[in-house]
């Protein structure tokens, strides 16, 4: 019964959405307002219904209900009820319900909100979320059924893919798609706004919440993405350039684009028609994400389904998603006008080349990505497009772009360099030169082995690093109220440009470090060899044989040794599980701020020997710690700006000082320079 439920919910979703989605558009035309208005509470029916169904499906997995074809191949009785909830989008069907519920989950929010925002433009954008939400819903009833029935019913299921049931996979679908599905707000905006034929600072400040939330979710989701594949397929990278990273990866760097360019919009009214184009673009990536994980177009182990047919369909939304948007951009996208009164160096001249750049990095990927597939298509040979290829392509690029980040914040809107630009410029100059000198002869670079781009690495790192220390040092210098009262006084967008920022001197700290300094060591060990790496010991004691609570195990026992003095005991894993009948390696990691102790358990039996890969990884955590403080920065400056009253309404009034604004505020653009955007 309940299941049934579901399935009606479902339904009804399906039929209110394309209600929605229609009705209040035709009804704006037609100047029936009471009509128009009726999209708000529809769209909260749509999420309330979307809920329902998704709630009846975690009932069905967490009663075993092998009666439903999805749980019997998913699920199994005696699997860990963390995992028997976490399978619920474990799969085709289940993570593709998860994708619909975000959407309607958005359209309700922005249903209850948007304080301030002109009600046509809140109508004619739960339209297009809520058509959206019809074609996947359609996509989930006629293609991929979570509700499918089996008649006689199994007596146990087939299991979850073992190297799903972990932790950090029932996080990161969620999260990923709350970025991927903020950007269809996004696009739902860019949409809406071109219906009305009104892109505006007031349409950039209602986006723009969206956009950050997007970015920070997608953020925290390809972190989180990035350090499963590290703990739990045991091949120690944290990033291998896979087909499904890069599809994840495009989106966000479309919408680190998105996420400057909205700001060019709302402070200075410019670049409008090329953020409508980035909004459309930025949700079209994340649907060739979808396209390329649900169709079996590439293989990658984030694969979740390898069907033509619903590959089709994915490829038909994306089709009409791109489409009909684009060509509405042609017609009404030149009368967007945009205001072009600022010099080249200038803020709006640093953000255009932020968009720039990483435009560009975003096409090389793509490149990357389909290339090999074009190629097979059109002469059938077949190559594969790996780091070496990024290593020329992408990274130089993401090198300009680290440089221009210490530059761009220094620039004041409209005119030129703010004062203090040079000095700090000069300062963070020098430091790069001689730390990085210092760097190179402390690790004896060249001897060493370290390579020129390793080089380049490490003085951009310092240089971001240099340049944002320095900013917030001379806008603290000593005032008549002291440094703190200056500190108090500072807006909290500039604090979370500059925790965002240095997010990513973390992030480059440890993918550098890592990058430059791993030890691999792989071996073919007896029980009670002693393996030698980067100066410290590990001591195979034994393997034995375990039990987990739906797997059996052969686990190493490994001593890992400094000078002598025990560090800790590593148990790397070989799980069986039983019901799946599949086989996994589980790592075992040591972490630490420093870097971490890694090893991994391979095939082998006590007579001949287990072969072990070990490696000593130094500051790979800082990779994750700087995701996560980037999205806290993004956050950070998100909320502030969401809080503040809308440009237009703002009192223009004096700045404390120069730096601020480059000179007194004379207008809403001088007022908003002070908020450090």
């Amino acid at each position: 019964m309940i299941n049934e439920l579901g399935h009606f919910a479902l339904v009804l979703a399906f039929v209110l959405s394309v209600l929605t989605g229609t009705l209040p558009l035709f009804a704006l035309r037609r100047g029936w307002h009471g009509l128009a208005h009726l999209a708000v509470p529809a769209t909260m029916l749509i999420a309330a219904f979307v809920f329902i169904a998704f709630a009846a499906l975690i009932s069905a997995f967490l009663a075993s209900d092998f009666s439903l074809a999805l749980v019997a191949s998913h699920s199994h009785s005696a699997k860990p009820l963390i995992y028997k909830i976490s399978g619920t989008w474990g799969n085709h069907e289940g993570s593709l319900l998860l994708w619909i519920v975000i959407l309607a989950l958005f359209g309700a929010l922005l249903a209850m909100g948007g304080r301030g925002m002109a009600w046509a433009l809140k109508i004619r954008t739960l339209a297009v979320q809520a058509l959206i939400s019809a074609g996947f819903l359609a996509f989930s009833l006629f293609t991929s059924n979570p509700f499918a029935r089996l008649d006689p019913p199994p007596v146990d299921g087939r299991g979850l893919n073992p190297i799903l049931q972990d932790p950090g996979l029932a996080l990161h679908p969620p999260t990923l798609y709350l970025g991927y599905v903020g950007l269809s707000m996004a696009f739902a905006f860019a949409v809406a706004g071109l219906i009305e034929g009104r892109i505006d600072r007031d349409w950039a400040r209602h986006m723009r919440p969206w956009v950050t939330a997007a970015w920070c979710a997608l953020t925290i989701g390809i972190a989180l993405g990035s350090w499963w594949a590290y703990y739990e397929l045991g091949w120690g990278g944290w990033w291998f350039w896979d087909p499904v990273e890069n599809a994840s990866l495009m989106p966000w760097l479309a919408a680190t684009a998105l996420l400057h360019s909205t700001i060019v919009v709302e402070q200075r009214g410019t670049l409008k028609s090329w953020t409508v184009l980035l909004a459309i673009l930025a949700f079209s990536l994340s649907l060739v994400g979808t396209f390329i994980v649900r169709s079996g177009l590439l293989t990658s182990v984030h694969s979740f389904a390898s069907d033509p047919a619903r590959g089709v369909f994915i490829l038909g939304i994306l089709m009409v998603a791109v489409g009909i948007p684009l060509l509405l951009f042609a017609v009404r996208g030149p009368q967007l006008v945009s205001r072009g009164d600022f010099n080249i160096i200038s803020r709006e001249g640093a953000l255009i080349l932020n968009n720039f750049l990483l435009t560009s990095a975003t096409v090389v990927v793509l490149v990357g990505t389909f290339y090999p597939l074009g190629l097979e298509m059109v002469t059938g040979a077949r190559i594969t497009v790996g780091p070496p290829y990024f290593d020329a392509t992408f990274n130089p690029i993401m090198g300009v772009l680290v440089a221009a980040m210490g530059i761009g914040p220094l620039l004041a809107w409209r005119r030129g360099t703010v004062p203090g630009t040079r000095r700090i410029i000069t300062i963070s100059g020098v430091i790069t030169v001689v730390l990085g000198v210092a760097i190179a002869m402390a690790t004896t670079a060249f001897a060493s082995g370290i390579s020129i781009a390793g080089i380049a690495g490490i003085g951009l790192l310092i240089w971001l690093g240099s340049a944002i220390i320095a900013d917030i040092t001379y806008r603290l210098k000593p005032a008549k109220a002291g440094v703190a009262a200056r500190a108090a006084r500072l807006p909290a967008p500039m604090i979370g440009m500059w925790t965002a920022h240095f997010g990513m001197v973390v992030f480059l700290a440890g993918a550098i470090g890592n990058g430059l300094f791993a030890t691999e060591v792989v071996v073919r060990a007896m029980p009670g060899d002693v393996i030698d790496i980067a100066g410290r010991q590990m001591t195979l004691r034994t393997v034995e044989a375990r039990q987990g609570p739906n797997y059996i195990t052969e686990t190493a026992v490994i001593e890992l040794r400094e000078d002598g003095r025990m560090l800790a005991v590593l148990t790397p894993e070989k799980r069986f599980y039983t019901a799946e009948r599949q086989t996994t390696t589980e790592a075992a990691i040591r972490p630490r701020i420093s870097g971490d102790d890694y090893a991994v358990l391979g095939d082998g039996t006590a007579e001949t020997g287990y072969t072990l890969r070990l490696y000593r990884k130094p500051l790979v955590s800082w990779i994750w710690a700087g995701a996560g403080i980037m999205a806290i920065g993004g956050a950070v400056a998100g909320i502030a700006r969401a809080r503040r009253r809308p440009l237009s309404t703002r009192a223009a009034r004096p700045a404390d000082n120069a730096y601020d604004t480059g000179s007194t505020a004379e207008n809403d653009d001088d007022a908003a320079q002070k908020a450090g955007v």
